[in-house]
């Protein structure tokens, strides 16, 4: 069961920010960069590669470096999480919710019953020229 939410820009730029400190954290510890499987917090993504500048200085903010948006389709455990909710808490809702604003409630209630993540995603960030790492796809 989903629910339709109003989107909040806000929220989702506040969330990517996070999503890159942690890829930072990531690459710099020689593990893949994160997979980004939040439709909102994407779009939002998208919405910043829109205007190069405002995202680099939006990278190197958040990351300290430069970060590239990369087609990288996939799906299974999202690792990730655990060194999330060690820096900020619980993943919120922003993080379950598609391009559209839409909830997917069964997939949060999943998350918060058992701490783990499951799921699709189609892109992750790369290093400033696109070709550093990027996670492999894992089918279940």
């Amino acid at each position: 069961m989903s629910t339709a939410t109003t989107p909040s820009s806000t929220v989702e730029l506040d969330e990517l920010g996070k999503f890159f400190t942690i890829t930072a954290r990531r690459i710099d510890a020689g593990d893949i960069a994160p997979q980004m499987f939040s439709g909102a917090i994407d779009a939002a993504w998208h919405t910043l590669v829109a205007d190069p500048a405002a995202h680099e200085a939006f990278t190197l903010r958040h990351a300290g470096r430069k970060l590239a948006h990369a087609e990288s389709a996939g799906s299974g455990f999202i690792s990730w999480v655990s060194a999330y909710e060690e820096a900020y808490g619980p993943l919120p809702e922003a993080w379950f919710t598609d391009a559209n604003g839409t909830v997917n409630t069964e997939a949060l209630a999943r998350y918060r019953d058992t701490g783990q993540v499951w799921a699709e995603w189609d892109c992750s960030p790369t290093g400033g020229d696109g070709d550093d790492v990027a996670p492999a796809a894992s089918y279940l």
